[in-house]
């Protein structure tokens, strides 16, 4: 058996010496690679020649032995391998952490493929493991196909996202095995919980990367009784360069959205100035349409309107206003027809001077102007970004449409079920969110506290989200007065203040709030959290309490101040805080943003207190939440 810990570059020579003497003379040959902190372990062979793998965690079985191949029915052969450990940070333009440590072990396996040569990179991390195929002289890539499974205990619970609606499950690999009914199709990140309390998503990342290669397709085969995940590739160039398979490994749920593992691997940035990407917070026109200020006006597609959200905007330090699907009739080959309703050039100007910069939305179903075009066209307009809708999960397509937005500088916002492209916010940073989750009254459907809770914990982990959090006008919404509110009157369940916890819960580049000025301003001292708050600007990020469709406490840190969100399903209730991250000897002011007694989410949402208090270290804050509700706090060190 050969196996890989933790050592210095002199070991390492020591012990590949060690290696390759004794695979002459052991009758299986185990490769075994396990993490820094020897935890993890990876272990691969080939049996009659076909390459496997298992994963444990803490001397148990994550995943039992399980095949893997990148050519389909080709006889795999080891013929060398290379280790090396591997510690070194980099800083991330934006994101969850201001620097993330790269500390893992690493394995090469060299493989012989009938005639071809290929290389197996393996690399294991305290939290996880992940594995990719280089293949050299491919001439005939009909049979290329990364191919996976994942050998799983029977009885593990598991998790799949559902595109733009809740995420499914639990399920059970016993419960596929025995129904008579359609399987449920499979997304990823899987997220499953074992019955040692480990916690798990399967997954990959740096698809962007690896051309020629569809994303990964995952499926239950009841024949092997096993889960699996394909990806078809072709040859690109002479090389072929397989996505990264991703198993990340916690102790609760939570771990899996903060692992850094997807981004880790993921290629390097590789926009050379990224000083014009900013993320940060944007006000929406889309779900504001017919709602009626207290002053008696009404909102809609028009100069004025736009007006006021940018005002609101320049007031509160709110970095963006996203204009939708509004400012254009029709998009043709070079040419869009403007609307009539509004003076886009005047609504330009105007953002920028008040120091607003301005999101523009293109839909492809209402034609298609050219995309080579579009993106040098919404530069010359003056905008800083584009949502881009209904662009198909097509990856070249919308790997082109990254590539040439970052050309013209432009942020770009996904929708529309688009393709996930897990880390690469490393690579192209400019790719600031995406809808991969089922928006807030997306379709003008309202989704459920326990949704917000899944897709939190599941959708999370393959990147950052557009999911439209933070409406502080329920009633209204609820009341089906606006144009766009959901089609079910009194279906959205929420509380203001968990509507303020999930805009700091749900990570993104770029967090859209989506109501009025005016709803904002009736309760500006319960907006202070939101506007405060500095979007992916963030130094560290904890979960600090995770449970499937029950609860989560999210706690984000810049220099010295720390927000926390809580979050809690219908049934309401208490979550314990431990404040042990703050620093020792240094007392700090705490404003906490509650609900009050007398909240509930579905007769009277909008209720609230705030209050402040002096703590430090150590000290256990018990959040109270209402049905459905939630709790923020904002702490910083007493001046």
């Amino acid at each position: 058996m050969k196996f890989l810990s933790r050592m210095n570059k002199r070991i390492f020579f020591i012990v590949a010496g060690f290696i390759f003497l004794i695979q002459s003379c052991t009758k299986k040959n185990d490769y075994v690679v396990s993490s820094p902190n020897n935890l993890v372990k990876l272990t691969f062979n080939v049996d009659n020649g076909s390459l496997n793998y298992n994963v444990d965690f803490k001397n148990k079985v994550i995943v039992d032995i399980s095949s893997l191949s990148i050519l389909e029915n080709v006889p795999v052969e080891i013929i060398n391998a290379e280790i090396k450990f591997n510690s070194s940070s980099w800083e991330p333009v934006w994101g969850q952490f201001s620097e993330i440590k790269d500390e893992h072990n690493q394995l090469v396996l060299h493989l012989k493929l009938d005639d071809k040569t290929s290389k197996l990179i393996v690399k294991v991390f305290d939290d996880g493991v992940a594995f990719k195929f280089e293949v050299d002289n491919i001439l005939n890539t009909e049979n290329v196909n990364l191919f996976c499974e994942y050998n799983i205990s029977k009885d593990d619970f598991f998790y799949t996202p559902a595109g733009e609606s809740e995420p499914k499950g639990p399920f059970t690999i016993t419960g596929l095995e025995n129904t008579s009914e359609e399987l449920p199709k499979l997304l990823m990140p899987l997220v499953f919980e074992t019955a040692n309390n480990v916690h798990v998503a399967i997954l990959e990342s740096d698809l962007f990367e690896a051309k020629g290669f569809n994303a990964m397709t995952l499926n239950f085969d009841k024949e092997s009784k096993k889960l699996r995940s394909t990806n078809k590739g072709k040859l690109v160039k002479d090389k072929l360069v397989s996505p990264w398979k991703v198993i990340l490994i916690g102790e609760t749920a939570g771990d899996l959205v903060t692992n850094t593992i997807p981004v880790n691997i993921a290629t390097p940035c590789k926009i050379e100035n990224t000083d014009w990407i900013k993320p940060g917070k944007t006000l929406w026109d889309w779900r504001v349409h017919g709602y009626t200020a207290p002053d008696g006006f009404t909102y809609g597609i028009d100069n004025e309107s736009y007006k006021r959200f940018i005002d609101f905007a320049a007031e509160k330090d709110i970095e963006y206003f996203l204009i939708d699907d509004s400012w254009y009739k029709h998009a043709s080959k070079g040419h869009f027809e403007l609307s009539d309703k509004l003076d886009l050039n005047e609504i330009s100007e105007y953002a920028k001077k008040k120091g607003v910069d301005l999101i523009l939305y293109y839909d492809r179903k209402h034609g298609e102007y050219g995309d080579k075009e579009l993106f040098p066209y919404y530069q010359t307009l003056g905008m800083s970004g584009i949502k881009y809708g209904f662009m198909g999960r097509n990856i070249e397509f919308s790997r082109d449409a990254i590539k040439q937005s970052a050309e013209s500088e432009l942020l770009i916002d996904f929708h529309d079920n688009p393709v996930p492209f897990t880390g690469v916010s490393r690579t192209y940073p400019n790719a600031i969110s995406r809808e991969y989750c089922h928006a807030q009254q997306d379709s003008r459907r309202a989704f459920t506290p326990e949704a917000f809770i899944k897709m939190a914990l599941i959708n999370a982990i393959q990147g950052p989200l557009d999911m439209n959090n933070g409406n502080f006008d329920i009633t209204g919404i609820n009341s089906g007065i606006r144009e766009k509110s959901p089609r079910k009157k009194n279906s959205y369940f929420s509380t203001v203040v968990s509507e303020t916890a999930r805009t700091l819960i749900i990570f993104s580049g770029l967090v859209c709030i989506p109501d009025a000025p005016e709803a904002y301003n009736s309760k500006a001292d319960l907006f202070e959290f939101i506007q405060k708050m500095p979007v992916g600007k963030w130094d560290e990020t904890r979960i600090l309490n995770s449970k499937m469709s029950e609860f989560i406490t999210t706690a984000r840190r810049y220099k010295k101040e720390w927000f926390v969100g809580s979050v809690i399903n219908r049934k309401g209730g208490s979550v314990d805080i431990n404040l042990d991250f703050l620093e020792e000897d240094i007392a700090y002011e705490i404003t906490f943003y509650e609900d009050t007694s007398e909240t509930d989410c579905e007769t009277n949402p909008e209720a609230y207190q705030i209050r402040k208090d002096i703590v430090k270290k150590g000290a256990v804050i018990n959040a109270k939440m209402a049905k459905g509700g939630g709790h923020c706090m904002w702490i910083k060190p007493v001046d």
